[in-house]
């Protein structure tokens, strides 16, 4: 396996343990990605730390510091965070599991691939997978993260498992101060069956194949012109919104529209030809 893993330690189910590694499951490498230029000397620009008082100073002589008041901090070096050893630093223990449908989505983060080490944790950790399998739920744990105590969401997937970070309570924010503000309308009937048929004609199957990032193809074209010393640009028309008066007729029009581009994606019948009839023969004359 070519990439380095996230996090590695324990995973733990009772009394049942295993050694397991934690690999990041996305990627955003192939991405466009810029940096800072003084255009003058086309020079990249380093970010130097620097010392209000004394000028540069090396990133590794620095420390942590948490601010207790105005100027005032309390210092912290590597020996003092790793003082701070909780069971979830190096073991992601199993302390409950929950049907998938009582998970709000809202609390799902980022995506990590957990997977046996190898030598004698594999067989321990089939175990917990097919009991996991057999039950038909998701495991809740916790694990010290990147400076930070999670909590996992971890699901089966395949051979391995799937562990997502979970927000906490507190980070996510509540929808009714959002959405208490919208105000009640009670839409027309004929209005919402249009949009449902609308909805009927877009119906697909989830393929991620098919998502692209459009800005980011856009600016490697531009980075392509740029190179070239040419131009280009991108620009959408915005939207218009649409009134009450023509909402009706955007919602026909809309039907209509997706009526005549599946009809257009639909190849046509090929019929195959019939083959020529063969001449009768001529009649005797009768004598």
């Amino acid at each position: 396996m070519a990439a380095r893993p996230t996090w590695q330690g324990h995973l733990k189910l009772s009394l049942v343990t295993c050694p397991v590694a934690l690999y990041t499951a996305t990627s955003s490498t192939a991405h466009v990605s810029f940096h800072l230029i003084n255009p003058d000397t086309n020079n990249r620009i380093r970010m130097v730390p620097t010392d209000p008082d004394t000028g540069p100073i090396e990133r590794s002589d620095l420390v942590k510091g948490y601010e207790v008041s105005k100027d005032e901090y309390v210092l912290f070096d590597d020996a003092d965070f790793d003082k701070v050893k909780l069971d979830s630093t190096r073991t992601i223990s199993i302390d409950q599991f929950v049907d998938e449908k009582d998970i709000d989505r809202l609390y799902l983060d980022s995506p990590y691939y957990l997977v046996p080490e190898k030598g004698v944790g594999a067989e321990a950790f089939a175990v917990i997978r097919e009991a996991m399998t057999k039950a038909g739920k998701i495991a809740i744990g916790c694990l010290v993260l990147r400076g930070r105590e999670r909590q996992l969401a971890l699901e089966v997937r395949g051979k391995g498992l799937v562990a997502y970070a979970l927000r906490a309570h507190d980070e996510v924010r509540a929808a009714e101060d959002y959405f208490d503000d919208i105000p009640e309308v009670k839409p027309d009937k004929d209005m919402v069956e249009i949009a449902a048929r609308i909805i009927g004609q877009k119906e697909a199957d989830f393929d991620p194949t098919q998502f692209t990032d459009r800005y980011d193809d856009a600016l490697r074209d531009m980075i392509k012109a740029k190179q070239k010393g040419g131009k280009a640009t991108v620009e959408a028309p915005e939207p218009g919104d649409t009134n009450v008066i023509d909402l009706m007729a955007a919602l026909r029009n809309s039907l209509k529209g997706q009526a005549s581009g599946s009809r257009r994606k639909t190849p046509a019948k090929t019929t195959a030809k019939k083959a020529p009839a063969k001449k009768a023969a001529p009649r005797k004359k009768a004598s």
